[in-house]
């Protein structure tokens, strides 16, 4: 993993998802230079100082497509309207709850991706997915080639921290579709603009909202609500397999990162035992999970597991886990796998050094992680569509 801050791995974390998500290499290495002398500083002032060099680049990023608009050149505007957004979200991830400056930088986030999809002629639709008396919010990406056929579709989710624009930036969607498979990106609750603009909260029983999400799925005449996958990566590691172990209507399911036993982790981070995702990171999990209190949290956090859950996913399940997860430690990738019985196609896959992906969810190498995930996600496809077929041909015989 590039490692600008030798003793401040959240920050080289944020750095390197940027990089893997849309950020710019020239822009994100001027960004991290000037803030080498100041990452050895506590989270209040440091966090402060991050926020402040990632959003003014963001801000000259937005000047500049300003000037791309005015004489005409779009598709240039709406690139530099796609790095600021990732920008203003490297920024707005690592602030504290008590930063009045975080609602500025997720709304200009969000204004900079919509427009960046507007201009850019991304094949992206911005849509909301009823939940619980209001929306989660999502982007729908169409498959490519399938000719006006339903297409098979992965919903794709958050972690604890990220945002359905990093998904999208990623890159994950544009290859699924290059492979005639569609894609949801969605806010699940505690994650992106469901908890920030709706107030949703996470939720133990992910199957709740994963089924929402294929309720809406099921209205739409361009997918095949019968090969409809799920994938997750970092706290998706549980979200994922949760909800396809008790959401039937999901076909297949990937975890990417196995967060397997969510709630021993943090006993472990208590006692200061691996790395935090994100700064003042107490605060923030008691905000994602809706507890009002460091004991309520520690309360909840052991119902955050898969033992006892994944014996009851009955599709096929991968697991992609880095070699050198410095959050998740590679022993859960192999209890989610050992535990998973009654899949009929379970398959782990470590990533070491040779391949790159060592890090938690690939972070020092996302496109290897991906281009293995959304390949599996195409061969499970192609093998469940091949096994209906003859009886499909048998009953109109």
């Amino acid at each position: 993993m590039l490692e600008y801050f030798p003793t401040n791995y959240v920050w080289n974390l944020a750095t390197n998802i940027s990089l893997n998500t849309g950020g710019h290499f020239g822009e994100v290495h001027a960004i991290c230079q000037s803030l080498i002398d100041v990452s050895k500083r506590g989270d209040d002032e440091g966090s402060l100082a991050f926020y402040e060099a990632w959003s003014a680049r963001a801000n000259t990023l937005i000047e500049l497509a300003q000037e791309d608009v005015a004489a005409g050149h779009l598709l240039s505007a709406g690139t530099k309207y796609g790095r600021a957004s990732n920008y203003y979200l490297t920024a707005e991830r690592m602030l504290s709850q008590e930063f009045p400056q975080r609602e500025t930088a997720y709304k200009k986030s969000i204004e900079c991706f919509e427009k960046f999809v507007h201009l850019s002629q991304e094949n992206c639709e911005i849509i909301e997915v009823p939940y619980n008396g209001s929306y989660l919010p999502a982007l729908f990406v169409k498959a490519e080639g399938v000719n006006g056929k339903p297409a098979p579709v992965m919903a794709l989710f958050n972690g604890l921290d990220s945002f359905k624009e990093m998904i999208y930036g990623s890159g994950l969607a544009q290859q699924l579709a290059r492979r005639g498979i569609s894609s949801i990106i969605v806010d699940q609750p505690g994650a992106g603009g469901a908890i920030r603009l709706h107030g949703h909260t996470a939720v133990i029983e992910s199957e709740l909202w994963a089924g929402a999400v294929v309720d809406y799925l099921e209205t739409r005449s361009d997918i095949d609500p019968t090969l409809i996958g799920i994938s997750a990566w970092s706290l998706g590691g549980y979200y994922a397999p949760r909800a396809a172990a008790f959401e039937k209507r999901f076909t297949l399911c990937v975890a990417w990162g196995a967060n397997h036993n969510w709630g021993e982790v943090q006993k472990q981070r208590q006692a200061r035992e691996g790395a935090n995702p994100v700064p003042h990171y107490w605060e923030h999990v008691q905000w994602v999970w809706g507890e009002n209190s460091m004991d309520a949290f520690m309360a909840m956090a052991p119902r955050v597991t898969l033992n006892g859950v994944v014996d009851k996913i009955t599709v096929p399940f991968l697991v992609l886990h880095g070699s050198n997860d410095r959050q998740i430690n590679v022993k859960y990738a192999h209890q989610s796998y050992e535990q998973a019985v009654n899949s009929p196609r379970r398959e782990l896959k470590i990533f070491t050094e040779r391949e790159g992906g060592v890090e938690h969810c690939g972070a020092d190498n996302m496109s290897n992680a991906r281009d293995y995930l959304v390949d599996w996600v195409r061969d499970v496809f192609n093998d469940l569509t091949a096994q209906r077929t003859p009886a499909l041909q048998a009953k109109v015989g």
